[in-house]
């Protein structure tokens, strides 16, 4: 498996406004510096302890992002590194984010994850929950976080028409968002979504970011 190949083949594919997010959960640091050494800086995983154990292991100008469901208890174990957190998915989350992020003398940047999907597994607030938190959200209170964009998975599904409804409804959201809530702050301008299986489609309903594991470093053995 030729990571860096597959990572220049994705590149040349996507729009150039479009990043990859380079998914390493379960991969070793070896595996991952095959990349790095090819010049790639931008890795994500989706649990806090492997995350900080790679952070640990691997270079220190590797740009990590948290990509997975984050639990309140767990930030302050990332909060002096991570460069984004995909998944803010309640008032609580950000709070503890913005308590932690004080605490290194650190802005912590952080995407709202939205619940696009029909499975009630995948967290997330609703179009309502998120419209209702905004409205109430005061920037002097969250001072050392940074709401960059939107976050959202859609449906695991064969049906490409269902993930494109999905997705588009996202990037909707996420205009509506920024032009009710965020109309002045240039820095309201990442709206991740896709993965392995459905990048191109996110892609072409406006994705900013795409997190792609299996086609970059090859399928799990776990």
């Amino acid at each position: 498996m030729d990571v860096t190949e597959n990572i220049k083949k994705l590149s040349a594919e996507l729009p150039s406004e479009v990043k990859i997010v380079a998914i390493s959960k379960t991969r070793t640091p070896d595996e991952i510096m095959k990349l790095y050494e090819s010049g790639y800086r931008l890795f994500g995983e989706n649990k806090v302890q492997e995350l900080v154990s790679k952070k640990q292991a691997l270079p220190g100008d590797i740009e990590w992002h948290m990509v997975g469901h984050l639990q309140s208890n767990k930030v302050k174990f990332i909060a002096p590194f991570v460069s984004l957190i995909h998944s803010v998915d309640s008032l609580k989350l950000l709070k503890t984010i913005n308590k932690e992020a004080k605490k290194n003398k650190r802005v912590i940047d952080c995407l709202l994850q939205i619940h696009i999907a029909l499975e009630e597994s995948k967290f997330g607030f609703s179009d309502e929950e998120v419209m209702s938190f905004l409205k109430e959200f005061s920037p002097d209170e969250f001072k050392w976080t940074r709401i960059r964009g939107l976050m959202g998975m859609a449906t695991f599904s064969d049906d490409q028409d269902l993930i494109r409804s999905e997705f588009r409804i996202l990037a909707g959201l996420f205009e509506v968002i920024r032009n009710t809530f965020f109309p002045a702050d240039p820095l309201f301008n990442e709206l991740s979504m896709g993965m392995s299986g459905d990048y191109r489609i996110a892609a072409e309903e406006g994705s900013t970011m795409v997190r792609i594991g299996s086609l970059i470093f090859g399928e799990r053995n776990n």
